[in-house]
């Protein structure tokens, strides 16, 4: 069975200067020097940047839903900085799956994984009760990312948006 082979100076570079060491892979990449680089480490890197995309999925999701719930369950403490939040992070979750359809498949599963960090946050910065929050996300997809769905009572904050 044939082993790949790590180039031990890039190995080192990889350990000393991340971004030269990448710098150098790409150079090596588009000159199609292929017996040069650093394939180990660059597999290593890809899968890393996969993760990396499915958890900045999973945080946006969490600060989102915990959002929503502040907004459902204190709504006498409402903010146009609650909003902005909400809107914000919903413009960058479609981003980012405008940018990596592939994590669509993910959604749901990273909708559960989310809501736990996103209940734990509202628990946090409302100070009420885990009891006040349910167990699992009461809202789905949808509504999660729906620019118009707002859970609770209507606010005046959002006919300025609108």
């Amino acid at each position: 069975m044939h082993q790949l082979q790590t180039n031990p100076l890039e190995t080192s570079l990889y350990e000393t200067d991340f971004h030269g060491w990448l710098q150098t892979q790409i150079l090596l990449l588009n000159q199609r020097k292929w017996h040069q680089v650093d394939v180990n480490n660059l597999i290593e890197e890809l899968e890393d940047l996969g993760r990396q995309q499915r958890q900045e999925l999973r945080n946006r999701l969490s600060i989102l839903i915990g959002h929503l719930l502040k907004w459902e369950y204190q709504s006498n403490r409402r903010s146009r900085s609650w909003l902005a939040t909400i809107r914000i992070q919903r413009r960058d979750v479609i981003r980012l799956l405008k940018d990596n359809p592939s994590l669509k498949a993910y959604l749901t599963e990273s909708i559960l994984e989310s809501y736990d960090n996103g209940r734990d946050l509202a628990i946090g910065e409302t100070n009420l009760s885990a009891k006040t929050f349910p167990n699992v996300c009461p809202y789905d997809l949808t509504q999660i990312l729906d620019d118009q769905f707002f859970p609770g009572i209507a606010s005046d904050l959002l006919e300025e948006y609108n």
